[in-house]
């Protein structure tokens, strides 16, 4: 990974084989970035998404293996019990464009990935919620 910084703003490279979700996660520790978003566009081969269904609250994830444009990365970066947390969505399309997307596990990179961090003053930790079956922005 390779990244520059500007402002508030760091411009983030991905190489090919990288993951991303361990990877950014990774450089969120290093650079002691506990509250930011992130958005990117790219290309990856191996990726694992998924589905909440919150009437049974649980989580529904399938791997995908083929080329892939990733046509939008969204996401935000926080804290759960003093740890990085990041909560990414993903959009990807095939050869065929049809699109796929969920909340992202993981990818692999097979081209590049190209995202822009954008760091927030503070800090926001996560708290799980017994009634919704997930991890919530603690305010």
């Amino acid at each position: 990974m390779r990244t520059k910084k500007f402002n508030n703003k760091y411009l983030v490279r991905i190489d090919k084989g990288e993951e991303i979700v361990e990877t950014l996660k990774e450089f969120c520790e290093k650079e002691n970035v506990k509250l930011a978003t992130i958005t990117g566009i790219g290309a990856t081969n191996r990726v694992k998404v998924g589905l909440f269904d919150p009437k049974g609250k649980e989580y529904h994830a399938s791997e995908l293996e083929d080329n892939f444009e990733i046509t939008s990365l969204y996401g935000n970066i926080s804290t759960m019990n003093g740890e990085i947390y990041l909560h990414l969505h993903i959009n990807l399309c095939d050869k065929n464009h049809k699109c796929f997307g969920g909340h992202l596990n993981y990818a692999y990179v097979s081209a590049t990935f190209e995202g822009v961090i954008e760091l927030i003053e503070g800090e926001v930790g996560r708290h799980f919620d017994n009634e919704v079956g997930l991890n919530l922005l603690d305010f």
